[in-house]
């Protein structure tokens, strides 16, 4: 199975995330998409985190009409910092002959240097970067050719979407209508629950 991974604090997941793991599976002709949830990112903490448990069904309802894609709590019911290459680890374990293809934006792919254990990274999946307006394509070959993997990439076309988590949320706490930047089932269940500040319905 051609598999591709998007990884993500999904704060919520928004059309954004969508747009980016349908064109990853339709451009690389992927088997399907999986959502992992982080449970604790290790680089920053969840802003206005609701709860490890409200992202992940968030992501269930934003997917749960389309086959193509799949969540995973593999994340969440780790402990310590969420690390990709752990996941990527647990994946190759449980799906040996599975092809791994780990979706990025280039703004990320470009820091991969970073990253902890990032060759092992490179050496459990294909990196599947979406390319997007502000981080030259150059930058991203540069990061995989200093850990000598300039070959793990492949690229594939993104169209721009101004839709963030961070702006979802300001326009929940604002009172401002979030439909149509969000799939319905996840408008509904912020509403339900009063995440990011909306007034909880009984």
């Amino acid at each position: 199975m051609r598999l591709g991974i998007l990884g993500g604090t999904f704060n919520p997941p928004h059309l954004g995330h969508l747009v980016c793991a349908q064109e990853a599976y339709r451009e690389l002709q992927l088997d399907q998409v999986m959502l992992i949830p982080a449970g604790i990112p290790p680089h920053k903490p969840v802003e206005a985190e609701p709860g490890p448990q409200h992202r992940l069904e968030l992501c269930r309802l934003a997917t749960r009409d389309d086959d193509r894609f799949t969540v995973s709590d593999l994340e969440l019911r780790r402990d310590g910092p969420s690390y990709t290459v752990d996941t990527l680890d647990a994946l190759r374990e449980h799906g040996p002959t599975n092809e791994l293809f780990l979706i990025l934006g280039g703004d990320i792919a470009a820091g991969l240097t970073q990253w902890h254990r990032p060759e092992r990274v490179l050496e459990l999946a294909r990196v599947a970067v979406a390319k997007r307006r502000g981080t030259p394509k150059a930058a991203v070959q540069q990061a995989l050719d200093t850990l000598h993997a300039g070959d793990r990439a492949t690229f594939f076309a993104m169209p721009r979407i101004g839709i963030s988590s961070t702006m979802v949320r300001r326009r929940v706490r604002a009172g401002q209508p979030i439909r149509y930047f969000v799939p319905d089932g996840v408008v509904e269940y912020i509403e339900r629950h009063g995440l990011y500040g909306a007034p909880a319905r009984s």
